[in-house]
């Protein structure tokens, strides 16, 4: 089968377009918006963020209401370098060798944060760490090295909903509420980063673009798990997240009539015949390439109309683990207060 969508009798209507799109040689243009106070998407490995200068308070505000966002759920700053992030957080053994073996990539880190730290309260939701990354993408770098300073963005798209992996994706959740979205073609991991706590024994927060087994190779001891705490101590921990407007039910033994599947491998269910719609993560079972696909393929799926998108059993190794964390997100169904970040 091919990696193609059918549907019957599905469309969508566009709004005006507002919002100005940038070709990738406008990065000093979506610089200088940054640094007046604007709010740009850019693309990073993972998915699109919604950026906006961290140092900035009244800045920062602006992703909350364009977003829709709850206020308690920490954003992460974006910054340049490691040299850029020691500034501003205080990086322990563990951080340090995190930060050498992952950065520039798709890992999160959560530390105190350094005295005379820039990113602002309100980006750290009034606590006392501060989550950093220093992407990958060329483009995010590119633009970080001409904000110079902290740019604080959770995932380009209204809160609680699929995170976008390209330009247009952005446009359809975001247009007229940010100035630019500077595009930088699809995403190429799909899915956000993971997220380590290094606040005493590194803990896994969140599972994302960087596999566990690889965070502990390079600790040389596994990562505790996330500890009870009143609210999110990082970005993307809320129970409810990712959620389409259908229903998503997980490990797929059947598909019914008028539901959408979403498959993984070559595998096919009973009733594939009589689905609304019909993606594949991957035909090949390459859990790489079902990541990347992943956000892509729910917000085509939710498109079409289905009331219900059935979604093949992923295996837990590797990336399995965050695609799975993703999906169990997307069936609790969504929460006022649910969030993505990248």
């Amino acid at each position: 089968m091919q990696d193609s969508l059918d549907v019957n009798d599905h469309g969508s209507t566009a709004g005006p377009r507002r919002t100005e799109t940038l070709g990738a040689d406008a990065v000093l243009r979506a610089a200088e918006m940054l640094r007046r106070g604007g709010l740009v998407a850019f693309p990073t490995e993972t998915v699109y963020g919604l950026g906006a200068d961290a140092t900035r308070a009244k800045a920062v505000a602006l992703i909350y209401a364009a977003k829709e966002r709850p206020r308690f759920n920490p954003l992460i700053a974006h910054v340049a370098s490691v040299d850029a992030a020691r500034r501003e957080g205080v990086f322990d053994e563990s951080a340090l060798a995190l930060a050498a073996r992952f950065w520039p990539g798709p890992l999160t880190l959560v530390v105190p944060a350094a005295p005379g730290a820039s990113v602002c309260d309100l980006a750290r939701a009034g606590l006392d760490s501060v989550a950093l990354r220093v992407p990958a993408h060329p483009l995010a770098h590119a633009l970080l090295e001409r904000v110079g300073r902290p740019v604080a963005a959770p995932s380009a798209n209204r809160s609680g909903r699929i995170s976008p992996t390209t330009a247009a994706h952005v446009l359809a959740e975001l247009d007229g509420r940010i100035d630019a979205v500077l595009d930088g073609g699809a995403t190429q991991v799909g899915l956000e980063s993971t997220i380590v706590a290094c606040l005493g024994a590194p803990r896994l927060l969140r599972p994302g673009g960087v596999p566990r087994e690889a965070l502990e190779a390079a600790l040389g001891r596994p990562l505790l798990a996330p500890a009870d705490e009143a609210g999110p101590r990082a970005p993307g921990m809320l129970a409810s997240h990712y959620a389409p407007r259908a229903r998503v039910r997980l490990s797929a033994r059947r598909i019914e009539p008028g539901e959408a599947a979403l498959l993984f491998g070559p595998d096919r269910p009973p009733g594939l015949e009589q689905a609304h719609a019909v993606l594949n993560l991957s035909e090949s079972g390459d859990l790489a390439e079902a990541a990347a696909r992943l956000f892509g393929h729910l917000r085509a799926l939710d498109a079409t109309g289905a009331d219900v998108i059935e979604v093949a059993q992923i295996p837990e190794n590797g990336l399995g683990e965050a695609i799975n964390d993703r999906l169990r997100r997307a069936a609790a169904g969504r929460a006022p207060d649910a969030e993505n970040n990248l």
